[in-house]
């Protein structure tokens, strides 16, 4: 990470770093802080929020699992255990940087709403300019994350494709109702596989599993990925 600093002016002016850049061991002592999370978040905000400026984009939201043990998934299949519990990272990326606006840990399994919330209010609070799309996947489904998208943040056009149907195949809620699947395609749906093409890239370039054993240090160390990545980019 140092390393990319040293060689990106415009990066370190954004960071606020213009005068000196940090020790190589400043990370592994910022480890020990309790706000990491917090910190590592409002840095995120920034990165995203300086390509806002530059233009509006599109958002896609997803959530992926993090392992936090290096045994293969061919050994835990051969060994008749079931993953119980793992690091979940929801992200919120825009669709033609691919850098995120926000990133929210968590332990899974759990549902995908259970962290739009959060994500949502990390990634959009007092960015520039509103954002013209959001795409997001089934997982996302309901009625109440439409509303919160469009009246909370000020999202123009949410297209999440509906999880489920009422009995009599209706979909309940003004903005529900609308996700056909021709208005899907309208809107340009195949732009959520952006964030799908981001958390494969995060895995190659960072790894997909954690090498701390502390669960707070499991999460730093997710997160410390995020950021990396998006150094990086």
């Amino acid at each position: 990470m140092i390393e990319i600093l040293e060689t990106s002016e415009a990066l370190r002016n954004e960071l606020g770093m213009k005068e000196k850049l940090p020790h190589y061991s400043t990370l592994a002592k910022f480890c020990e802080r309790s706000a990491v999370l917090e910190i590592l978040g409002a840095m995120l905000h920034r990165l995203g929020g300086a390509a806002l400026r530059q233009k509006s984009e599109p958002m896609a939201i997803d959530a992926t699992g993090l392992e936090t043990s290096t045994a293969s998934a061919h050994f835990v299949s051969r060994s008749k255990k079931e993953r119980k519990k793992w690091v979940k990272l929801s992200v919120a990326v825009l669709t033609t940087s691919l850098l995120p606006l926000g990133a929210v840990l968590d332990w899974g399994p759990n549902n995908d709403k259970c962290q739009v919330w959060t994500l949502l209010q990390q990634s959009l609070s007092g960015q520039p300019i509103p954002l013209p799309k959001l795409y997001a996947d089934a997982g996302y489904d309901a009625k109440w994350v439409h509303g919160i998208c469009r009246d909370e943040f000020g999202i123009a056009t949410t297209v999440i494709k509906p999880a489920r149907c009422a009995a009599d195949g209706s979909r309940r809620g003004e903005y529900r109702s609308q996700m056909s699947e021709n208005y899907l395609k309208e809107q340009g749906y195949g732009q959520r596989w952006k964030v799908e093409s981001y958390m494969s890239a995060l895995k190659r370039t960072t790894g997909s599993t954690l090498l701390a054993r502390k669960p707070a240090n499991l999460l730093k160390e997710a997160a410390f990925k995020v950021l990396a990545y998006a150094l990086n980019r």
